[in-house]
């Protein structure tokens, strides 16, 4: 999600467009990026992608927060004198950013509260490598949706399922990263738990490493993509740990996230693991739609919302 709330409401709303039991949001829900708006005479004012805007009554002002919000940034009204400080000394930047994520989620936890609590759906959220520790507290103070974390889960009353938001070290330094080795200890923590793997779902952030559903361009130290000629040099972003021990307990299904560009599927022996990708920045929802029987995959769908 990334902060895209448009994106969330899709999510939300696809339990009665495709007629689903179970939802499941498996990481990076927080956003990135503040968009500050500064008060003067005439309104508040804004660089919001690239574009000055600026919104002269109350009116325009919820319209241009409502569209920030949509796309996954978090604005913020200021002085001019607390802009300006804040511009000074960018220390005090990460307090407001912190509470803006985390007010935002609790937003989203109440919205899926008033909007699926009585419809007999289950919705189940966890965190991804650039959510900030602390939203695990906000999840699981709610009485309705579930944060499977580090843990076994029964989703029905057939099937397992693991989940793990951490991810080995990316370009970008984010809040839940880790060596191979210790993701290596958590899956082991959880799957030696597991009383049937033939029926259990991985719901793991990070893709198998080595497959087309974790492939992304390589960056240099600057960030950039790299190019080998014309072509974009691709290399895998996914673990080998998660690779590990789906090829050791060959699970039913593998729900992942994390490479945004590697939309698809593969299987690795019995395990069907599937990437659904992202596009949640132009407020495209994209997922999957999987019917389970006791120990098969009866179908599947990739979708675009």
């Amino acid at each position: 999600m990334h902060g895209s709330e448009k994106t969330y409401i899709k999510f939300l709303n696809a339990a009665s467009f495709y007629k689903t039991q179970i939802l499941i949001l498996g990481g990076d829900i927080t956003g990135k990026v503040i968009v500050p708006l500064v008060k003067r005479p005439d309104g508040y004012a804004g660089k919001f992608r690239g574009i000055d805007r600026v919104a002269k009554n109350d009116s325009e002002l919820q319209a241009l927060e409502r569209e920030i919000r949509e796309s996954g940034y978090y604005p913020y009204r200021a002085e001019p004198v607390e802009m300006a400080e804040l511009q000074a000394d960018e220390s005090k930047v990460q307090p407001i950013f912190r509470r803006l994520m985390l007010d935002m989620l609790r937003r989203w936890i109440r919205m899926a509260e008033e909007r699926l609590r009585n419809t007999g759906v289950k919705i189940y959220m966890t965190g991804g490598n650039d959510d900030i520790l602390d939203i695990k507290d906000i999840i699981r103070a709610s009485d309705y949706v579930i944060d499977p974390e580090d843990r076994v889960v029964d989703i029905d009353g057939k099937h397992e399922m693991i989940s793990l938001a951490w991810s080995n070290p990316t370009p970008w330094n984010t809040p839940r990263e880790c060596s191979e080795e210790e993701l290596w200890k958590k899956l082991e923590a959880m799957t030696s738990q597991v009383k049937n793997m033939k029926s259990c779902v991985f719901n793991t952030h990070l893709p198998p490493a080595n497959t087309t559903i974790s492939e992304c361009v390589r960056l240099d130290k600057d960030l950039k993509p790299v190019f080998i000629g014309s072509e974009p040099d691709m290399i895998s972003g996914g673990s080998t740990s998660v690779l590990k021990s789906i090829e050791q307990n060959q699970p039913l299904l593998g729900l992942h996230g994390h490479i945004h560009e590697a939309r698809g599927n593969v299987k690795i022996g019995r395990t069907l693991c599937i990437n659904p990708g992202s596009e949640s920045s132009e407020g495209i929802l994209r997922g999957v739609m999987v019917n389970l029987e006791a120990e098969s995959v009866k179908s599947y769908l990739l979708t675009s919302g």
